[in-house]
């Protein structure tokens, strides 16, 4: 049933096909998010509460989101590493940390700027700013964990294990503004039955959202590609590769 995939387990086909890939994913993420900015930042009207300071939600809730969903994409590929031992999914397990780490600092220091007008304070120890926070040291504890050890593979799988055991601050995040009294604001663009946004406000947050979706990929394909080559750096298609590139470089 799954022999078709068989031939996408290569290392060398990945990154052909992926490389193939790559640069439409880039320009689509482009796209989505010129449109969205300057619609968003731009053309959006201001909000009857907070004015204009309401566009900084353009930048943070789509870092927010995939701050978590990165993560839990992270959490996945852990999970088929340690019970599948594919080292192919170590391998974008922590090509998509530092992705997802940027996300995660980004999504706090929006946060800050965002809430510096709306609290009066750039930083408070509300439920979900902390869960978030601790994420972003969940991601730094992955990525220092992998790199902890002499061996690839042993530290790929203790940063694995933490990704797993780390999922559970997810919840904790997503649900944190229902289960305590925090000043964060409660959902937005989820309550499809009653938005609390006008159309032409929501629509350049989901094309944002999107954006940063394919940016996200985009970014990991990158570093993806780059650690298949390091990983095969020894078989003879890298080092084909490497004269194509070298001769291509002299010429």
């Amino acid at each position: 049933m799954w022999k078709w995939l068989h031939p996408y387990a290569k290392a060398e086909t990945q990154y052909h096909l992926l490389g193939k890939l790559q640069p439409y994913i880039g320009i689509f993420a482009l796209l989505l998010l010129a449109v969205g900015w300057v619609w968003g930042l731009v053309f959006a009207p201001a909000d009857y509460q907070q004015g204009n300071g309401f566009r900084m939600i353009y930048p943070h809730v789509p870092a927010a989101i995939w701050s978590m969903g990165i993560y839990g994409s992270m959490a996945i590929a852990a999970v088929i590493g340690l019970v599948w031992q594919i080292r192919h999914a170590y391998l974008a397990m922590i090509a998509m940390a530092p992705v997802g780490a940027t996300l995660t600092f980004l999504a706090l220091l929006t946060g800050a700027v965002w809430g510096k007008p709306m609290w009066g304070t750039w930083w408070v120890w509300d439920a979900r700013l902390t869960a978030e926070l601790i994420l972003l040291f969940l991601y730094l504890g992955i990525l220092a964990l992998y790199s902890a050890f002499p061996d690839r593979r042993s530290g790929a799988k203790a940063a694995a294990v933490l990704a797993v055991v780390g999922v559970i601050n997810l919840p904790i995040i997503h649900f944190s503004v229902e289960w305590w009294n925090t000043l964060h604001q409660g959902a937005t663009i989820t309550k499809f039955e009653k938005p609390s946004m006008a159309t032409s406000m929501l629509i350049p947050l989901i094309l944002s959202i999107f954006g940063f979706l394919f940016l996200s990929v985009w970014l990991t394909l990158i570093r993806y590609r780059n650690a298949l080559l390091q990983e095969e750096q020894k078989r003879p298609w890298v080092q084909a590769l490497a004269e194509k590139y070298l001769t291509g470089v002299k010429k």
